[in-house]
């Protein structure tokens, strides 16, 4: 069982590089066609139609993509708070509901998402022509990695492993001030 948690490990961190570089260029993408508009609209004076739209699919799978490498950077929301006042052992067990929480909306991103495409495929975005189901990919794409990230997580801690850094409340402080 070791052997196939590390060899997800692996996948996850590969996944979850491409995510962050795709996010990452997707910003930068955007931000050059945002830049392209008002320099055309104001200096040229002349607007690019496609530009919106465009934007708006960058800024959706930059979002989906860069909260999958959230989760699995564990950067995601917790119970950390709770960590200050209970037990030491609390926190194994606060960090498994946390990561079933984000398991189970995961899953939902990632059904309800594949739903959302297959009902829209028909149809066409305006000006940029693509199938209607290209808006709901990145929720169906983040909604697969989140689930796969947290699965990792939740795998080492029943292996008794730790599944990520994790911080104790005095890394917490020191990082903070």
């Amino acid at each position: 069982m070791l052997g196939s948690i590390a060899a997800l490990s692996r996948l996850n961190s590969r996944l979850s590089r491409i995510s962050l570089w795709l996010a990452g260029s997707g910003l930068v993408a955007m931000t050059i066609i945002v830049f392209a508009q008002v320099f055309m609209r104001y200096v040229m004076n002349d607007s690019l139609l496609w530009v919106e739209p465009v934007a708006i699919l960058l800024m959706s799978w930059f979002i989906f993509l860069g909260s999958a490498v959230g989760v699995h950077e564990s950067f995601h929301m917790g119970f950390d708070v709770l960590l200050f006042f209970l037990p030491e052992g609390a926190g194994t067990w606060l960090r498994a509901l946390s990561d079933l929480a984000v398991l189970t909306f995961s899953i939902g991103m990632a059904v309800y998402g594949w739903q959302l495409m297959e009902r829209t495929w028909d149809s066409t975005l305006p000006v940029i022509r693509l199938p209607g189901g290209f808006s709901y990919m990145p929720l169906f794409v983040g909604g697969v990695l989140m689930t796969l990230f947290v699965l990792e997580h939740l795998l080492n801690r029943l292996s008794g492993r730790k599944a990520e850094a994790e911080p104790d409340a005095e890394d917490i402080l020191m990082t903070e001030a």
